[in-house]
């Protein structure tokens, strides 16, 4: 029971020093720069994103100057 609960603590310490088992990009440098390009792309457009989420795109019907209001 012991060594388990030891095993166990090893791996989860070497997996939080290692990161994902898994990587993310290939290993191949044309590839891996393809990939990044890619993934780069898709994030570049997340300001446009939230711009048109919060209505910061609209146009501004402001005036720029003051106005009466009233008959004149």
């Amino acid at each position: 029971m012991r060594k388990v609960a030891i095993l166990a603590l090893f791996a989860v310490v070497t997996a939080i020093q290692v990161g994902c088992v898994v990587p993310i990009y290939s290993s191949s440098p044309d590839v891996r720069a393809r990939q990044m390009i890619y993934v780069s792309e898709g994030f570049r457009h997340i300001t446009e994103i939230w711009e048109r989420i919060w209505g910061l795109d609209t146009p501004d019907f402001a005036t720029p100057y003051r106005t009466h209001g009233g008959v004149i």
